[in-house]
């Protein structure tokens, strides 16, 4: 059973269409990409799957049906922007916001003082909120949406304000919770942590639905006829079918004609006894499908 089910969903705000006829599946234990520009429709989509919106029209299924009281202690939900009590402690607001989560007091406080040390918080704990780092309050706000164990994790920008060693730290704790079941929605601008991570995703455009299915199979689909080449000694200018040769991270770029195959190119590089060491088919990056699909909507598979 999919941990989420969105049917159609429509919302307007005024004359505006922030959602228009938004369907896509988010699968129990997966990572799964929300992704689309700026004011594309995303958080006004979150926001109807957490229940914080009613969709004008249409439907959202979670965690087996409508949202109830019940289930909000099952999910675990961060927003973009902070959202924590400036003036206060960071051990004692993190300890009541895990009682709001449905932990004792000992509980919360126990599994905090955990990830304190994890997050390298523990020297920390007994500043006011307001005194943190950026990186620190993101991490802060980290706790919070895993202490109680969710279910269900909605994270917006995961990775804003942190550091290359924390950024890693979190992708891994990420891949630790797919790993024990945990469904993980994920919307970022950082494409190549959708690549790292996720399993599938959806791109919203202009409140719609343009791109939706498995990372790898997407990346397939917009891969065209240029191929990745790498050999030892000299590369010939003059392959078969080859109108263009390019520097590629210390390979080439082939740039093919369109009646050309990639196997004519390898026959040719075999046959003058050149040793390839690398030859494929150049799978475009989620940051060149992204700005393909979203300047070029005609383009959307």
């Amino acid at each position: 059973m999919s941990t989420i089910q969105v049917e159609h969903i429509s919302k307007n705000f005024g004359s505006q269409r922030a959602v228009d006829d938004v369907s896509f599946e988010v699968e129990r234990g997966e990572i799964f990409g929300l992704l689309g520009p700026n004011g594309a429709g995303k958080t006004t989509t979150i926001r109807i799957i957490l229940d914080l919106f009613k969709p004008d029209s249409g439907r959202v299924s979670l965690l087996g049906g409508a949202m109830t009281e019940d289930k909000k202690n099952r999910i675990g939900y961060m927003p973009e922007e902070r959202g924590l009590y400036q003036d206060i402690q960071l051990e004692r607001t993190l300890v009541y916001l895990a009682t709001l989560k449905g932990l004792s007091k000992a509980e919360a406080k126990k599994r905090i003082d955990e990830y304190l040390v994890r997050f390298d918080l523990a020297e920390h704990r007994k500043k006011k909120i307001k005194e943190l780092s950026k990186g620190m309050q993101q991490k802060a706000q980290l706790i919070i949406t895993l202490v109680h164990k969710p279910e269900l994790i909605v994270i917006d920008e995961p990775f804003a304000a942190l550091d290359p060693v924390n950024t890693q730290m979190v992708k891994d704790l990420l891949r630790e919770e797919r790993s024990r079941g945990t469904t993980i929605v994920m919307c970022t601008h950082q494409m190549h942590q959708v690549e790292e991570l996720c399993d599938r995703l959806v791109l919203i455009n202009k409140g719609k639905s343009v791109l939706y299915g498995e990372l790898n199979q997407i990346r397939r689909q917009y891969a065209g006829s240029d191929l990745n080449v790498r050999v030892i000694g000299t590369l010939p200018t003059d392959l078969p079918g080859v109108e263009q040769i390019t520097a590629n991270n210390g390979g080439h770029r082939l740039h093919l004609r369109q009646s050309s195959s990639p196997q004519a190119v390898l026959r040719s590089l075999v046959e003058r006894g050149l040793q390839v060491e690398q030859f494929e088919i150049a799978v475009p990056t989620l940051d060149e499908i992204f700005i393909q699909v979203v300047t070029n909507p005609e383009t959307a598979g």
